[in-house]
C-alpha cells in the first residue's frame, strides 16, 4: 500500500549558494586608508620616542653637570715681603751702576730701570732684600748682561743702600760678601736680586731661598 504522498517545502531542501575557495578582493578604498594610518601612527610614535631620547639627552649633558666650585687663589710665595724703598726709576742706567756693569751700559744703553727693597721676615731671621729690573733694547743683550752680572768682581747695577737712598738704621749690605744673589732673563729684561740678613744672622740656604724667590717681585717693578 502506497503511503501518502509527501511534498517537500523548498524551504527545507532549498540546497546552499556555493562558497568561493578564496575570499574576495577587499572593497575599493578601505585597505590603503588603514595602512595610511598605521604608517601615520608609527611614525608620530619615532617622532615622539625621538623628542624624549633628545630632551632626556639634553638634561644629562646640562643638569648632571656640577656647578665648579671657586678655588682659592694659590699662594705665589711662601714669603711675606714688605716694600721700604722704592720703586726708584730711570732711564740712565750707567749712572745707576758700577764696576764692568757700567761701562756695559755706557756702551749699550738700557731703556729702563726700576729698582726696591723688601724686608722679609721668616721665624727669627729678617732678611732685606733689594730688587732690580733693567729693560734692554734687545733680548740679545739683556742676556749679555746677565752674563756679565753673574760674574764675581764685575760689577752690578746700584741697590739703594749702596747709593744711601734707604738710610735706615741696622740695614745689611746687600751687596756684601755674605749676600746672596741671584738674576734671570725674561726677553730683554733682567731681573737682579741681591739680600742679606739683619742682625748678622747667618742662614745661607735659607738666603737663597729668598734671594731666588723674590725674582717674582720684579713683577710689582714694571
Amino acid at each position: 500500500m502506497a503511503g501518502p504522498h509527501f511534498t517537500s517545502d523548498p524551504s527545507d531542501t532549498a540546497p546552499l549558494g556555493a562558497v568561493p575557495a578564496h575570499p574576495g578582493p577587499p572593497a575599493p578604498g578601505r585597505g590603503p586608508a588603514r595602512d595610511n594610518r598605521t604608517l601615520l601612527l608609527r611614525g608620530a610614535g619615532l617622532v615622539a620616542i625621538a623628542v624624549v631620547s633628545g630632551l632626556i639627552w639634553f638634561l644629562i649633558r646640562h643638569d648632571s653637570t656640577p656647578e665648579p666650585v671657586a678655588q682659592p687663589p694659590a699662594k705665589t710665595s711662601e714669603f711675606d715681603y714688605k716694600l721700604v724703598e722704592g720703586p726708584s726709576k730711570s732711564t740712565d742706567c750707567a749712572a745707576k751702576s758700577y764696576g764692568q756693569a757700567q761701562s756695559y751700559f755706557k756702551n749699550t744703553p738700557c731703556t729702563s730701570l726700576s729698582r726696591a727693597l723688601y724686608t722679609v721676615q721668616y721665624g727669627d731671621a729678617k732678611a732685606l732684600v733689594s730688587v732690580a729690573l733693567v729693560s734692554m733694547p734687545q733680548a740679545s743683550q739683556a742676556a749679555e748682561l746677565k752674563a756679565l752680572t753673574d760674574q764675581d768682581g764685575t760689577g752690578n747695577v746700584t741697590d739703594l743702600v749702596r747709593d744711601h737712598t734707604y738710610k735706615a738704621a741696622g740695614a745689611p749690605s746687600v751687596g756684601g760678601e755674605q749676600a746672596a744673589y741671584e738674576s734671570q732673563v725674561s726677553g730683554s729684561d733682567v731681573t737682579i736680586v741681591l739680600t742679606d740678613f739683619y742682625a748678622k744672622h747667618k742662614d745661607s740656604v735659607l738666603l737663597k731661598r729668598i734671594a731666588k724667590d723674590a725674582l717674582q717681585l720684579s713683577a710689582k717693578l714694571r
